[in-house]
């Protein structure tokens, strides 16, 4: 996708969560509201998005104020299930970001919202004094795969670019315990390179890569 992307009343999801890009979201749903959202994105194939909640819950609370961040991650679903009436088991995975323009909420919950696309990170090679960050991300992954059941299980998909700072920031990002609006700023950063900076100080002073 460009960065001239424009969507016209894409419905959204606020969640107390960031979704990065080529990242993997398992989503479990039963609001009515996002059961028809997701059902009919399912049904036509089209993205939703997900952005960040800043102040609210993820599931409506009469009378409460919803507010979120005005950049989020577009979401295509990869797998989909419906174990019983009235509950959806998804995988979300992440593409494009964009920024929102204008925004609606429906009379039965959802949120609508005009948005346009924000550029795709850059292909940054990673520089030989980050490259720990990289090789500490493979050896992660070596574990999460012997470990796994299944490769659908696994919080990381292939294909695996660990020569690219945007794509292994993201993964860290994702797995570590950061704060929400720590996460919302590193994924809203247009600098791959500056974003894997950031990560790998937060893995020295953690002791995962030194």
């Amino acid at each position: 996708m460009s960065s001239a992307l424009t969507l016209q009343s894409l419905p959204l999801f606020p969640l107390g969560t960031v979704l990065f890009p080529d990242g993997v979201l398992p989503l479990r749903i039963f609001e009515v509201r996002y059961l028809d959202m997701i059902g009919r994105c399912h049904k036509a194939g089209a993205p939703f998005g997900i952005v960040s909640l800043t102040q609210g819950n993820e599931v409506r609370q009469p009378g409460a104020t919803e507010s979120f961040a005005n950049v989020g991650t577009l979401a295509t679903i990869s797998h989909f299930e419906t174990p019983r009436p009235g509950l959806m088991m998804i995988r979300a995975h992440g593409a494009q970001r964009f920024r929102i323009t204008s925004r609606d909420q429906l009379k039965h919950g959802l949120w609508i919202a005009d948005v346009q696309g924000l550029a795709v990170d850059m292909a940054v090679p990673i520089p030989d004094d980050l490259k720990i960050t990289a090789t500490a991300l493979s050896r992660l992954i070596d574990s999460l795969q012997q470990k796994a059941d299944a490769p659908g299980q696994l919080p990381i998909e292939g294909p695996y670019r660990l020569d690219d700072c945007g794509w292994v920031a993201n993964r860290w990002c994702e797995l570590l315990p950061l704060g929400v609006q720590l996460k919302q700023r590193l994924m809203e950063l247009d600098n791959p390179l500056v974003r894997l900076e950031l990560v790998s100080d937060v893995l020295a002073r953690t002791g995962i890569a030194q």
